[in-house]
């Protein structure tokens, strides 16, 4: 695979925090959004310091900063987009993200140096979409979810010259076209393309009987009744396939998701990307990695003309691997480090230490001591200082998990 199309590896960042592991574990770019017109308002997401420090931040790395503006907008949204696009201009923002043709004009006309991304809610599954969109000004297109591979790679070789593609190679994927839901908004008053989406699609849903009321009866031979839920999405094991249908960007979803995710995923697929850029087969730890955080089944989506089992009936939970009890502040070479604890955790549990720049380390705790230097049993208290020897010396921003 060495010599072939080298993609980005575009990693979510949803707030400062979760930003801070995307840059550190490996991500080439980054996408976010500020107080308004994104489409993840259950994430932190940034006001205009926060966005002032983010761009600084990664740009200091090296690393790009893509700010979604990605809602369908009404009437009562479009005052404030003069100024939030001229601020975006202002401070440095690689590419706004966007779905709506009219948003995306006014980007046009206020922030004429950015390059504009068409958001995946626009549903383009065909290249003469996509060369309209180029026609309009569009930098790169992010495909529909709902294409599959081969469709794909016949986008890419027929695409204009100049035109970036985008495609989500893992998180969380929608019942709905492209993102495009009313079913929130119908159920529980919250508009999905407004940012506000509630999951109703990971409901569990009966049927009743008109007379029969406060009977539910199971929709499914098989026992499950959440009809509407679909699987994680995982292409990790399938990156080589990606690379030689031409994509230019590889996304992870989870703007909503903890640090821990952004830190442990954006490092798996770094690992196993450079290694199919290397013409390698990828070390199989980095492959079960993706199972050490929370998620649903995976699957591989529609990629595959339909195969890998997009839908999941029995429940709507998470499958957990792996607890975070701490996260390192500061560590000397001999491995003397201060925690911060996530977790409770005691003397005498087996903790991996997971850092941006390594494989994960097992080991067992021999001691720990409190912020005055007391020797303590356990961790009790959330965001308590820890101090604890190490097996290695790691640096800030690495991860202490325990398996579940």
């Amino acid at each position: 695979m060495a010599g072939s199309n080298r993609p980005e590896l575009l990693a979510p960042a949803g707030d400062l925090e979760r930003l801070q592991y995307a840059l550190r574990y490996g991500a080439d770019a980054v996408y976010l959004a500020g107080q308004r017109f994104g489409m993840r308002t259950a994430s932190g997401n940034f006001d205009e310091t926060g966005l002032r420090t983010a761009v600084a931040l990664a740009h200091d790395r090296g690393v790009r900063v893509y700010l979604t503006c990605n809602i369908i907008p009404r009437n009562a949204d479009l005052s404030e987009l003069p100024d939030y696009f001229a601020l975006a201009q202002e401070i440095g923002i690689d590419a706004l993200i966007t779905a709506d043709l009219g948003l995306f004009t006014m980007a046009g006309r206020y922030a004429p140096k950015i390059p504009r991304h068409i958001s995946t809610q626009a549903g383009i599954l065909n290249v003469e979409s996509a060369r309209a969109w180029h026609d309009l000004g569009a930098a790169r297109v992010i495909l529909a979810r709902e294409m599959s591979l081969s469709e794909i790679a016949e986008l890419c070789i027929k695409k204009p010259r100049g035109l970036e593609t985008e495609v989500f190679i893992h998180g969380a994927m929608c019942v709905s076209f492209s993102g495009r839901c009313l079913l929130s908004q119908y159920m529980a008053g919250r508009d999905a393309n407004q940012g506000n989406c509630v999951q109703s699609c990971r409901w569990k849903y009966h049927l009743v009987e008109e007379s029969r009321p406060g009977e539910y009866m199971q929709i499914t031979e098989d026992g499950g009744t959440h009809i509407l839920n679909a699987r994680d999405l995982s292409m990790i094991r399938h990156l080589p396939d990606l690379i030689s249908a031409g994509v230019d960007s590889l996304k992870i979803e989870g703007r909503a998701k903890s640090f821990y995710y952004a830190a442990v995923v954006t490092n798996a697929y770094r690992k196993v990307l450079d290694a199919a850029l290397a013409g390698q087969e990828p070390d199989p730890l980095w492959l079960r990695e993706v199972e050490k955080v929370s998620h649903r089944p995976y699957s591989t989506g529609f990629f595959y003309d339909g195969e890998g089992g997009g839908q999941d009936v029995s429940d709507g939970l998470y499958i957990r691997g792996c607890d975070v009890v701490g996260v390192v502040e500061s560590c000397d070479p001999d491995g003397e480090a201060l925690i911060t604890q996530r977790n409770r955790f005691f003397v005498g549990e087996t903790l991996e230490l997971l850092t941006p720049d390594d494989s994960p380390v097992s080991f067992t705790l021999q001691e720990m001591r409190d912020g005055r230097d007391n020797p303590i049993e356990s961790a009790p208290h959330p965001m308590m200082p820890v101090r604890l020897r190490l097996p290695k010396s790691a640096p800030q921003y690495s991860i202490l998990r325990r398996d579940v």
